[in-house]
């Protein structure tokens, strides 16, 4: 994989337990989840000892930027899915204070994203919630992401809305993009064989509506943004900054580069 563009105007904010007091929108939403439980095969060797989640990015874990985002953006509670080596992922999100972290338990059954995000619907008592992909990272721009996200939910007009990057732009993604976006922040899926301008960047507004006819059991979360595009009740917020795709070793060092030219 060659250099990253050059991150000109980004700038990277390494968000610790002194400075979550950043402003965030009133009435945005107090509890999260993070997807935490996947296999990190794609990871491999890295992951053959630890789970993807545990991987260091700039010098702290994947989930700990995570979840150090959650908490400046105001969100108290965080349910974190684990699955794969389970207990020593449990034993490092617990150790947290900020956000509070509870466990949802799939040793037994890996329930894929949608179905893991049903198990764990009783924590969210039918309001509105952040979703963040354990492994989802990025440069900061001039707002933080998670705030721009929240204040443009609207759960009149939305049942998911979706943070998303520029499929050009972003860093370690070789993929054809997942979605189109209106001028009124509409997604539609890209048809077969198209390019899309947009990628959905691993965060998320969900409201547990949208799982009100679904069963138990292993699902992907896709059929829930497919049914609510096809409800046009799916919509997206371009994100500020720059998204990475760390989905194999190789994409750590390209991605410690770029942080490391950001913050020069």
């Amino acid at each position: 994989m060659g250099n990253p563009a050059p991150m000109t105007g980004l700038r990277f904010t390494l968000v610790t337990g002194m400075n979550m007091q950043a402003n965030h929108c009133q009435g945005a939403p107090k509890k999260a989840m993070v997807l935490a439980a996947g296999l990190g095969t794609r990871m491999r060797p890295i992951t053959a000892t630890i789970p993807k989640p545990l991987v260091e990015v700039a010098g702290k874990s994947l989930i700990d930027h995570g979840l150090d985002r959650l908490a400046a953006a105001g969100v108290e509670t965080a349910v974190v899915n684990v699955h794969y080596l389970a207990d020593l992922l449990e034993q490092h999100v617990t150790r947290r204070s900020t956000p509070g972290i509870v466990i949802s338990d799939e040793r037994d059954a890996l329930l894929d994203t949608g179905g893991g995000i049903r198990k764990a619907l009783p924590h969210f008592q039918d309001e509105p919630f952040i979703l963040l992909n354990s492994d989802s990272f990025w440069i900061e721009g001039v707002r933080p992401n998670l705030d721009i996200l929240s204040t443009s939910w609207n759960s009149d007009t939305m049942d998911i809305l979706l943070m998303v990057a520029a499929t050009v732009r972003s860093v370690g993604y070789s993929g054809r993009g997942d979605f189109t976006l209106s001028a009124d922040g509409r997604l539609k899926r890209r048809e077969e064989r198209e390019v899309a301008p947009f990628v959905y960047a691993g965060a998320a507004v969900l409201h547990p509506r949208i799982f009100d006819k679904v069963g138990d059991g292993s699902f992907s979360l896709n059929r829930m943004f497919d049914e609510a595009s096809d409800r046009e009740r799916l919509y997206g917020v371009r994100m500020e900054g720059m998204w990475f795709h760390v989905g194999t070793p190789s994409a750590i060092e390209v991605t410690d580069m770029a942080v490391m030219e950001s913050a020069a």
